[in-house]
Parts: structure tokens; sequence; C-alpha cells
């Protein structure tokens, strides 16, 4: 039978429109010989809808659109995820669960038995999990249909397994001859390959085809990158969709052939798509058309405005420059060099008058006190209000453009550079940084050469540099892998890099001290495995002995 892959981009809580997609893509596949479409984890309320799902509403609003999808996809069989009302007993109003439409109505349903709760994932706080899971029978094979963490605990693929059961091999033990797996599996960095050699495993070891369909698109801070995929019990990828677009992928169930559509390759292109499209889904999905975003003449902001152009077009994006007293010529021509280049909108906008009105009025107060990173700060705070300002006027949204180096150690100014409703690139290493800068200059060069080789810095004193304050960016950065992503104590990190135990730990103390400042932050786009937001939960209120 030919089977196909709905790749779709649904948004959390549209269920007229995440049901008008899921038919609009059935119809599709049926016209063209599909007998079975499969659509992703959660596709009829979008992923993830967290607390959403103890509202009452929500939860009939999903079970009406899914019998409307039924009603409105007869000639071909339809897999797609919803929430179901689960057993009174569990504590838990609803389950995760997976439904096979057919002749107009509700032919089974299955629902999820893992439910994670690591990193960026809280199901156990949502949804009870499924006590038992069936197969069911389809044109010739025993179906082993599956939701996404249930396919993540293959013995014979992890080291150390965080289940006590693998729903995969309980269904091929009971016959099942074909696993199907609808995913909400999000993007980070390395992981549509692991994903690739985790489904190759179990197709190997159990001797099954397995078809894997993956939510494409960007939900608050997560991006899904689609690339789904259909392997044969050799190992073969015989079927493949494409990354961070929305697809429809055909293949054979018998002949276990199929379409291979393009993917996105390699770590900067892949990082850059995924920002991309994590923010044209932000801005649009939260009623948005246009941004602001600050242009310093600095590289941070010129990436941030690089992506918004690819993510919205140039006519949606405005970028404002703030020149204050310690602005070079140099970053202001830069900023209005960019803006050119990138076709956008350009204001700009000194802040010298508010800067020193604010100092006039706080020196009765300061007075016979030295100056320090205050009045550098003030500068900051002055430039976020007139971002904040036109963002109110224009009823765009503000871009902030810190990256994951200084979030990390706190070199960022609360209520300054940090306003905004996103933050584009903090999940971005400043080294990186310049690694997709030149990707987008390899692309068509807008990024002036000036602000990549200029020397970082925020220009809020005379002759100022990063480095004044902070270690090279290849050494912070590395230290910031190491103990945000990979949880290393100082004493590892300096023995394993060769650097300087002391330093180690004041970088490790600058992370912790700058907590209060990151919950406090814009959400950002997760690209890493370890991003700061709600995946990494830590105290305010800490001591930590080093």
């Amino acid at each position: 039978m030919k089977i196909a892959l709905g790749q779709i981009n649904p948004t959390v809580g549209d269920f007229s429109g995440n049901a008008a997609k899921i038919v609009q893509f059935s119809l599709r596949a049926r016209d063209a010989g599909a007998g079975l479409i499969l659509f992703p984890e959660l596709s009829v309320c979008g992923y993830p809808p967290r607390d959403l799902v103890e509202r009452p509403s929500f939860v009939t609003r999903n079970r009406e659109s899914v019998e409307k999808i039924a009603a409105e996809t007869m000639g071909i069989a339809v897999i797609c995820g919803l929430v179901t009302p689960a057993h009174a007993e569990t504590g838990k109003s609803v389950m995760n669960s997976a439904a096979l439409l057919r002749d107009g109505r509700v032919d089974f349903i299955q629902s999820k038995m893992l439910l994670p709760t690591y990193d960026v994932f809280d199901e156990a706080r949502n949804f009870a999990p499924a006590r038992s899971q069936q197969l069911f029978p389809f044109c010739g094979s025993q179906m082993a249909l599956t939701i996404c963490e249930d396919a993540w605990n293959d013995k014979h693929f992890w080291d150390r397994r965080l289940y006590g059961v693998d729903p995969v091999e309980e269904l091929v033990r009971a016959g099942g001859d074909f696993v199907l797996n609808i995913s909400a599996s999000p993007f980070w960095l390395g992981k549509r390959e692991l994903r690739r050699d985790m489904l190759t495993a179990i197709a190997k070891n159990d001797k099954v085809p397995v078809a894997m369909v993956n939510l494409v698109g960007g939900n608050d801070s997560l991006v899904f990158d689609g690339s789904s995929l259909v392997i044969a019990p050799d190992g073969k990828i015989v079927a493949q969709g494409k990354s961070f677009a929305e697809d429809l992928i055909y293949f054979d169930s018998r002949t276990l052939t199929g379409e291979i559509h393009d993917q996105i390759a390699g770590e900067d292109a892949s990082a850059y798509e995924a920002l991309v499209l994590g923010t044209r889904d932000y801005v649009r999905k939260c009623g948005f058309h246009k941004v602001i975003i600050g242009l310093s003449g600095g590289i941070d902001s010129a990436l941030t405005a690089a992506i918004a152009v690819d993510a919205l077009g140039p006519e949606n994006v405005i970028g404002v420059g703030m020149p204050g007293p310690y602005s070079s010529e140099g970053s202001i021509d830069d900023a209005r060099q960019l803006a050119t280049n990138l076709g956008i909108r350009f204001e700009l906008l000194s802040i010298s008058e508010i800067y020193e009105a604010a100092r006039c009025t706080l020196n009765p107060v300061f007075a016979g006190l030295p100056e320090d990173a205050t009045e550098e700060n003030i500068q900051s705070r002055a430039r976020g209000m007139l971002l904040m300002s036109l963002s109110n006027k224009f009823g765009a949204l503000v871009l902030s453009t810190g990256n994951k180096s200084e979030l990390g150690v706190g070199y960022c100014t609360l209520y300054g550079d940090m306003v905004g409703g996103l933050a584009v690139i903090s999940d971005v290493p400043k080294t990186m940084i310049y690694r997709l800068s030149a990707y987008v200059n390899s692309r068509r060069p807008v990024i002036p050469q000036a602000t990549i080789d200029k020397p970082p810095s925020a220009e809020l004193r005379p002759d100022q540099k990063d480095s004044d304050s902070l270690p090279p960016y290849d050494v912070l950065d590395a230290i910031l892998e190491d103990y945000v992503e990979e949880s290393r104590s100082a004493e590892q990190i300096a023995r394993s890099h060769n650097f300087d135990l002391d330093l180690v730990k004041r970088v490790i103390r600058m992370v912790e001290r700058a907590e209060y400042k990151r919950q406090q932050a814009a959400p950002g786009i997760k690209i890493s495995a370890k991003a700061f937001g709600y995946g990494r939960r830590f105290p305010i209120a800490a001591k930590s002995e080093l």
C-alpha cells in the first residue's frame, strides 16, 4: 500500500487551522493514491499544549476536531495525534494519544506509555501514561503504533535506559511487523543524526520497517525539524522528509521504496535554518507581523537582523541605531550599511540627551560616589526604553540580540539590552555567532566586514572591549559548554582543557550569579542540547561551594 507522511506545522490551540491542514494533506495524499497517512504527535491540538489540557473546553474542541477530520477524509485512513480522557484514578485528566480514523469514524486509539520529564519535557505533569498498548491490522500487516518517546528506550541502543519497559519491544513480541511512530521531537544540533541512528537500530534489531513522522515548526522556545523517515529492516532509509519545512512524503509498505527529499546538511546551515524557522513561527503565531531590532554595528545584532529578514521579509524588519556618548562613527556606519544591505527600514535615535538627563536627575543621590557600571547601564536602559516605545507605537515585536555566552555569565543589562519578546540568538555561543555570520555572507554578503573584524565591545565607556571583563570567547565558550551542557565540575573542565582552575571557577560563579537575570529574560530559540530556559531549572536563591 502507498502510505503518506504528513509533516505539518500546527499551532497550539488552533483547532480549526490544524484540522484544516490535516484534511488538506489527507485529501492530497488520497488523490495521489495513498491508503493511509500519518500525522505527528498531538497534531490536532499542537505540541506542547502544556497546562491547556487541564481546560475541559480544550479537550472537547480536540475531540470535536477529530470527528470533523474523520468525516472529511473519507477514502483514506488517517492517523493523527490528539488528547483523550484519562481514567479518573490516575489523577490526570488526559492522555497523549493517537487515533486511527477510517470510514468517517475513530476506529482505533493508542495512548502514549513513556512520558518524558527531562530537559524541556514535563509530560508526566499533564498526561497519564497508557497501561498497555495493542496492535491494529492494516493492509496485511500488524501495525505497532507508537508515540515519540515510546520508541526511545531500546536496550540495544541506549547504555542507560530511562524506563523499565520498551513499548516497541513489547508490540513486536506480540506480533507487530511494522512500527509506526508519530513524533514531536524537538531539534538541537546533533538530534537528527541521533534520531536516525536510534530508529535504524530498532529496524535492524527487530527486523521490521519503521516509519516516523515528525512535527515541523516553532512553538515558543522549541523548534521541530521534521526530517521524517522510513527505514527498512536492513537499516536502509527508503523515504525521507525535508528539514525545517512542511512536506508530504510517500512510500510503498510492500516494496519499501519511497521518496527521498533533500535535508539541510551541515551544522551551521542547520542551526541557521532552525533560528529562521523559530523566529518566523514565534512572531507569527504570537500575532505579530513586524519586528524591531536595535542595531549597534556589532555582530550579534547584525546576525539577528539577517535571521529576521530571512524569517519575515525585509519589509517587516525595522532596524534602529541608538548611538550614545561612546559610540564610534564606525559602528553607526556599520549599522546603516547593514540595514541598506538587508533592505530594511533604518532609524537613527541618539540616547545622549536621555543619558545626560538621567545622570542629572541622579546626581544629587550619587554625589561623591565614583562612576561604575551604573552609568554604563543607564545607556543600555535608555536604548531599551526607546525600543519598547517603538514597539508599543508600531505594534512590532522587539527582538533582543544577546548571545548565549553573554547570557551565561550575565554580561547583559536587565531592562536594557535584554528587553524584547524573543531572544533570537540566546542559545548561540559567541564563537558560533561568527560562524553563522560567515555562513550568512557566503549566501549573500550582507554583514559588513568591519562588523566581523572589529573586537567585540558594548561601547558603554571609552575604548571598552568585551575582553576587559571576560576571558577570550573561545575559552569562555568551552567552559560554558562543559559546565552548562555537560554538567562537569570546575576541576574536570580545567583538567580537560588545561585551563587555569581559578579562571574556570570565576566563570562558574558568574554563571550562577546571573541566574536571576536569565529567569527574567525573553524566551530564546533552543538549538543546543541544553539551553537556558525552562529546560534548565535552577534556583535563584542558592549557595554553591566550588
